[in-house]
């Protein structure tokens, strides 16, 4: 057969883009949703051959974890996360279907709590959050390799 005929119709492998997603409900939950992204950040090494760093790993695993704990803590109903390879990145976008804009703190050494957004921020290349008809989403991305910039 011929594979031009077989994958007529198909967008080429080359121009999908890199990535995963799934939804979230419960708070049990978050531990599986930081698994995913380290999961899918060990696939990209593997699979696509991009370089991939143990800290980036573990920033991606940190971000993953305050996000959906965010969302699973503020909004009622369930949390999507997407994580997407862009350039030398993964971007990591996580909706909830609260409409209030989170509230980041300036940094206080003496506050308790509250402080996942600084952290997020702290260790992220890029943060946003975009308010949506129904909810938010919060957008953050983390190089791959400790050497990109």
């Amino acid at each position: 057969m011929d594979t031009a005929a077989r994958n007529e119709g198909r967008e080429p492998l080359v121009d999908r883009p890199i990535a995963a997603s799934a939804a979230f409900q419960g708070s049990a939950e978050i531990a599986e949703a930081r698994d995913m992204a380290r999961d899918f950040l060990i696939s990209v090494q593997a699979q696509h051959r991009l370089p991939v760093s143990v800290r980036a790993i573990g920033m991606v695993e940190l971000v993953v974890s305050e996000l959906v704990t965010n969302a699973r803590k503020y909004a009622p109903g369930p949390c999507l996360l997407d994580l997407e390879i862009i350039e030398d990145a993964v971007q990591i976008t996580v909706w909830d279907s609260d409409t209030t804009l989170p509230e980041v703190h300036a940094a206080d050494a003496e506050r308790v709590g509250q402080h996942g957004l600084e952290i997020v921020m702290a260790v992220s290349r890029t943060f946003c959050v975009h308010q949506e008809a129904v909810g938010k989403r919060i957008t953050a991305s983390v190089v791959l390799a400790d050497d990109a910039r």
